[in-house]
């Protein structure tokens, strides 16, 4: 059975640009549909929702900071963000709003398609079969980044996973902002406090649907988080 191809929305109002991308995501297997307009764009991700979108920031209509926001509120689809801006606000307003990587423009096609490709293969472990949790509340797959909680299996980026993963692997221990950026930006970009802030009010919100008894991501004033393991 041949498997069906993922379909990737090049949101660039660059049409030249644009077309490039296409060329070279069709050249890796790809489906592409862009658009130059960001209204356009995100009417179509409601209508019919990709499997990633590579989104810039600067677009006429409706801007992609805006299209990240309102694409979170109904689709866990994949963002790629791209932008001519290198600012640190510009990157963690990004992030915070759910997007998983983004690149700053110049770069080159070929590192869009090799990011665009390891998405799709975390994508691709998060949905794997996963053996069943068993009598444990908590459970890890590091190699396939899931969480089963209750045997519930979390939705979970790729940094809200290492936030966790960072933590669960030491239990009790105090780990500060900046250890677990140190931990998940392993390029030591620079990023604020209220980066980890964000990661962990979301990571706490999706354990609190299958796990609402007990804070398992607890908050140590002054000093960090720290993962403390469920009663038995």
């Amino acid at each position: 059975m041949t498997e069906q191809k993922k379909l990737v929305y090049i949101v660039e109002d660059e049409i030249k640009l644009a077309r490039l991308l296409e060329d070279y995501l069709i050249a890796a297997g790809y489906l592409t549909q862009s658009f130059h307009d960001g209204q356009l764009a995100f009417n179509a991700i409601k209508q019919n929702t990709p499997d990633l979108v590579l989104l810039d920031l600067m677009l006429p209509s409706m801007d992609g900071i805006s299209i990240a926001r309102e694409t979170r509120l109904f689709s866990n689809v994949p963002i790629i963000m791209v932008t001519a801006k290198v600012e640190e606000v510009d990157r963690l307003l990004g992030l915070e709003l759910g997007a998983d990587d983004y690149v700053c423009k110049p770069f080159s096609p070929k590192e869009i398609v090799a990011r665009v490709k390891a998405i799709f293969r975390r994508v691709e472990m998060m949905n794997a079969p996963i053996a069943p949790a068993g009598t444990e509340k908590v459970s890890v797959d590091e190699q396939k980044m899931q969480v089963v909680i209750n045997g519930t299996q979390l939705d979970l980026t790729t940094l809200e996973f290492q936030v966790f993963f960072s933590m669960f692997k030491e239990p009790g221990r105090i780990f500060s902002r900046q250890q677990l950026m140190d931990t998940i930006y392993s390029d030591h970009r620079v990023v604020s406090d209220r980066t980890i802030d964000s990661h962990v009010k979301k990571l706490r919100k999706k354990i609190s649907v299958a796990f609402d008894t007990e804070e398992i991501i607890q908050s140590v004033y002054g000093a960090g988080y720290k993962y403390e393991p469920p009663a038995v």
